[in-house]
């Protein structure tokens, strides 16, 4: 046991020289509770497995500390001084320490990050979101409904005339945004530039036919940054102020990748995909973290938008209550968890971003648990396989959405609206968990 890294008696609130986390920890067989959380305290700060003797005063003032323990629960919660973090408002560089090399300690059956809290004085050292959803909305003349999005689908393998085709007949339909799918880049099938120069016309002609702004979400994710930026500068030459976002794939891309996005490019809304999360995030994983752990990271770094899930009605694993804490984590100037709640102190809000497995029917009972319109709905499947087409497809989301707007059952919406009676009849059928929302 390391004592110098356990105070059960600290106050870690007092001067906001702290930064918080709470851990759910479970030792190996034989291990002792609190020893293992000191030496969790130790490796994610000054220390290592032994006292080392190249410590000083000055170090061992910025030792993280265990400050508060529930062993019946399995719970710690750790006090990191924030100053030990890179002064650059590096996200990268907090989790390094906070879920970094803590994660291989041999001693440890399970440790899992389930909350943070971030002091004011803290806050003030980081970038938070430069473009937000109200700029998104502004730019599209949306209001008082979410930003109705798709996917080009399938995944992989349309050429790039295909590709801006399916993009115009969402918009077409009635669609507001168009994200690139996560793997979609510059395959040799679909040249990165020809694709761009592709949805640059599809674009200009719907507009001109809907006499309506529309929005791209273009992934700028790369082997090395100056290809990134390659890609961006391309696409903001050939493309008008606002009507595209940047799509950067958080975490397979990096942290550094999102943050350097952040501030090269501030005027563009930044979409932060986090493929790959479900290897931390998944309820059954012992080790990682939770989703309302990383979103809060996502708004740290800058990010104007974060896929937060579907809060259990999609199609994807997830706590239900987890995913709309994480929405509003991103979203409200101030949340609430279950272990910490977070003053944003004016810090500008991350939209949250809804996929995995949603369609028309599902637009309502998702807009209700999350308790905002403040968010972006991007259905892929759930538009692009309606029996009529993308096109199709597009009109029966806007239906769903007017529905709700009105206050209308889709039942009975649907009963003068063709393509929303075509998309209740397919989706009740093809995707089961929809059935109950009718």
């Amino acid at each position: 046991m390391q004592k110098e890294y356990i105070n059960l008696k600290l106050n870690p609130l007092k001067g906001g020289k702290y930064m918080l986390a709470v851990f759910h920890l479970v030792p190996k067989p034989g291990e002792d509770f609190l020893s293992c959380a000191s030496e969790v305290a130790s490796e994610s700060s000054t220390g290592s497995n032994l006292r080392v003797g190249t410590a000083t005063k000055f170090s061992d003032n910025l030792n993280a500390i265990v400050y508060k323990i529930d062993k019946k629960k399995n719970l710690v919660w750790i006090a990191f001084p924030w100053k030990i973090f890179d002064r650059g408002g590096n996200v990268q560089n907090i989790l390094t320490y906070v879920v970094g090399n803590v994660f291989g300690m041999g001693d440890l059956s399970a440790l899992k990050a389930l909350d943070c809290w971030f002091p004011k004085e803290m806050l003030e050292h980081y970038d938070g979101p430069a473009t937000t959803i109200h700029d998104l909305k502004k730019y599209l003349g949306v209001k008082g409904r979410p930003v109705l999005g798709t996917i080009v689908k399938p995944k992989i393998g349309l050429k790039p005339k295909q590709f801006a085709d399916v993009c115009y007949k969402f918009w077409k339909g009635g669609g507001d945004f168009v994200k690139f799918d996560e793997p979609q880049a510059d395959q040799e099938f679909c040249p990165f530039k020809e694709a761009i120069d592709e949805i640059v016309k599809a674009m200009a002609k719907v507009e001109k036919e809907t006499g309506k702004k529309k929005v791209m979400s273009i992934n700028i994710s790369a082997a090395d940054f100056m290809t990134m930026q390659k890609r961006a500068e391309y696409v903001i030459k050939k493309m008008k102020k606002g009507s595209y976002a940047f799509l950067v794939d958080g975490l397979t891309a990096g942290w550094t990748a999102v943050q350097t996005a952040r501030r090269m490019w501030p005027g563009v809304f930044l979409h932060f995909h986090r493929a790959g999360h479900g290897a931390m995030t998944r309820p059954e994983n012992p080790i990682g973290y939770t989703v309302p752990f990383m979103t809060k990271m996502g708004r740290l770094a800058g990010a104007s938008g974060m896929h937060t899930g579907t809060a259990g009605i999609g199609k994807m694993e997830g706590s239900a209550k987890e995913d709309v804490m994480a929405a509003h984590h991103a979203l409200f100037a101030k949340s609430e968890g279950d272990f910490f709640d977070q003053d944003w102190y004016g810090m500008k809000p991350m939209c949250p971003i809804a996929s995995g497995g949603l369609n028309p029917i599902l637009l309502k009972p998702f807009a209700d648990v999350v308790g905002t319109t403040d968010f972006i709905t991007t259905m892929g499947g759930g538009v692009h396989s309606h029996p009529g087409g993308t096109e199709k497809g597009a009109m029966a989301l806007v239906q769903a959405c007017d529905a709700w707007k009105k206050g209308i059952s889709i039942k009975e919406y649907a009963k003068n609206h063709k393509e929303l009676a075509q998309a209740i009849g397919f989706y009740k059928e093809k995707v089961g968990y929809s059935k109950k929302y009718l």
